[in-house]
């Protein structure tokens, strides 16, 4: 059955991912379970908190039960799972953001600091089977004419209790659940990115998934089938990601390209490698809500407004659930979201310095677990190096659009699928095609035209040289046949010379574009006089050249016929829906906004 497992009296849902690794450690040259490397050790658990609560619960002393369960929000019904209490659509904005994103782009330093260093968090990294990957998966995305790709990233967080993170997270469930998980989205540009969370309690189908023990599962769907129930697949203490893998194949029609699962305690080493993590609350909150079973308010554990927290603190910010707002989850994730964006911006403004990466770097990869595509410091710094263009308003969170099913979610159609389709086409929320050239070194500046002397009085001016013909490559980056050919007749009149005509890589081009590399500039803005609309992009490539768009297929008779051999374009998609583009976060918005949700706080 995919039903998840019960969680603890609380329902407190953990926050970190699962295969910790930091009992691997030693064998890396590390220094053990729970250390943050150069950063020093996990904190201790706070008197009081969770593993008190944890042990009081099993007759050990303490003062009550606390801690994640089987991914959900506890409730009567044994889903794992409580009403969100609101209609607000907000994701999951957990740590792996964090994790997987900017504590490998602090890897980027690390092959130069020395060979012991790099060999050591190479033998951290710890990787994910691809066995139990689907045969029956969506398609590579296309690359534009250019070459470049988007890329899709899964961000899974575990309550796994193993490997040291039961006293941070408290409860005594075994095996592990998603507690959050992210399809992080980065467009072709790579100047753009959207994280889209998907709810744990979500109803959706499971397809065949592999076990631990060999056998794959059959396919399960129904009204009791919740996605977190698929990192529990086959009980393992690490989680079963390449079935999350798969749902989520399944459930957006988007092929994941690598994934990466942290838990709790890479969570808390981490945050306390940067020096903490500024968050902000509207209100005081006590032990008595971070563990309700207490039954009383408790000693005060974070106060009002803004703060640095770090370890266990850190762990209690994002989990938190009660004592603030309607005590949903919906709220949480607001949190959430705001201290992944607050950590990205901690991590960039120290910039490239070895005492805060070196700890980074070994916390992150002792806690991550990652597809065979990023299993290695080489693999992880080229991965850091492609996000780093991405700003941090350019980079947004949204929830697909749901509504209630009983005490879980349904999501909504069609709009969900307007969102799915939006990424594959690679539109931005506001409708921009982010397909495109990624950001380059700038081009050289052109040579200032030297100010010509004054001829001799008693001489004639010398005659004007011939100019050098300009050299103009076409691309045809749409499926109507022929563009090309008419595009060069067009430049050929202007008298440039057409160098080429042929197929881009990519044919869903929506806009032309003229791409020119240094010292091009200005002949680049004479073709581009010839069609209306295009942008200019400057390239590190030599010479000048024109990828034409729908716009002006558009301008040319429409849609004409396909080229042979081609791919027909897909249509571009209908734009998204308010639920999606008004609830998005930036990951610059303010801290303080947004970190509760209904009433009470």
């Amino acid at each position: 059955m995919a039903r998840p497992r019960s969680e603890d009296p609380t329902g407190s849902a953990g926050s970190g991912a699962p295969g910790s690794g930091s009992a691997d450690g030693a064998a890396a040259g590390g220094s053990g379970t729970g250390t943050a490397g150069a950063g020093g050790s996990i904190p201790s658990p706070r008197a009081g908190g969770r593993a008190e609560a944890r042990r009081a619960a099993q007759g050990k002393g303490g003062r009550g039960g606390a801690g994640g369960g089987a991914g959900g929000d506890g409730g009567a019904n044994g889903s794992g799972h409580r009403k969100a209490g609101g209609r607000g659509k907000k994701p999951e904005r957990n740590m792996k953001k964090i994790v997987g994103w900017t504590a490998v782009g602090a890897l980027v330093l690390i092959a130069g600091t020395g060979g012991a260093i790099y060999f050591k968090l190479n033998g951290n990294i710890k990787t994910i089977d691809s066995d139990g990957l689907s045969k029956d998966r969506p398609p590579e995305s296309a690359a534009d004419a250019n070459g470049n790709k988007p890329v899709n990233i899964l961000l899974i967080g575990s309550d796994s209790r193993g490997a040291g993170n039961s006293d941070l997270g408290g409860g005594d469930a075994e095996g592990a659940r998603s507690d959050t998980t992210i399809l992080l989205h980065v467009y072709a540009d790579h100047k753009n990115a959207i994280g889209v969370s998907i709810p744990r309690n979500t109803l959706v189908t499971i397809p065949p998934c592999k076990l631990p023990n060999g056998k794959w599962t059959k396919e399960q769907k129904g009204k009791d089938i919740l996605f977190n129930a698929a990192f529990s697949q086959g009980d393992a203490s690490e989680g079963n990601a390449a079935c999350t893998q798969n749902t989520v194949e399944k459930l957006t029609g988007i092929r994941v390209d690598h994934t990466l699962v942290v838990d709790f305690s890479g969570f808390a080493a981490m945050t306390k490698a940067v020096g903490g993590v500024e968050v902000c609350l509207p209100k005081v909150i006590y032990e008595g809500d971070i563990n309700p079973n207490l039954q009383k308010r408790g000693a005060q554990v974070l106060p009002a407004g803004r703060q640095k927290v770090e370890g266990q603190k850190a762990l209690d910010y994002v989990r938190l659930r009660h004592g603030i707002g309607d005590g949903s989850d919906i709220g949480r994730m607001k949190r959430q979201q705001a201290f992944m964006s607050s950590m990205i911006s901690t991590v960039k403004k120290k910039g490239l310095e070895p005492t805060t990466l070196l700890p980074l770097a070994d916390a992150a990869t002792k806690s991550l677990r990652v597809d065979e595509g990023l299993n290695s410091v080489d693999k992880l710094m080229s991965f850091a190096l492609s996000l780093k263009n991405i700003d941090l308003h350019d980079l947004k969170f949204v929830t697909p659009p749901w509504r209630y099913s009983d005490a879980n979610l349904d999501l909504v159609k069609p709009d969900v699928d307007r969102l799915w389709e939006a990424i594959k086409a690679d539109r931005t929320l506001d409708g921009k095609d982010a397909t495109g050239e990624q950001a380059a070194a700038p081009a050289a500046p052109e040579a200032p035209a030297a100010t010509p002397e004054a001829p001799p009085t008693t001489t004639a001016p010398p005659a004007r040289a011939a100019a050098a013909p300009v050299r103009v490559a076409v691309y045809n980056g749409t499926t109507v046949n022929g563009l090309g050919a008419k595009a060069g007749e067009a430049l050929k009149a202007a008298q440039f010379t057409v160098t080429g005509v042929n197929q881009a890589k990519s044919t869903n081009k929506l806009t032309t574009t003229v791409e020119y590399g240094a010292g091009q500039k200005a002949n680049a803005e004479k073709v581009a006089a010839l069609f209306p609309g295009a942008t200019l992009t400057s390239t590190t490539a030599a010479g000048i050249s024109v990828v034409l768009g729908k716009d002006y297929a558009d301008a040319n008779g429409g849609a004409g016929t396909a080229a042979p051999g081609t791919p027909v374009a897909p249509a571009a998609p209908a734009p998204l829906p308010s639920s999606v583009t008004e609830e998005a976060r930036s990951a610059d918005d303010d801290i303080c906004a947004n970190t509760s949700y209904g009433s009470g706080g």
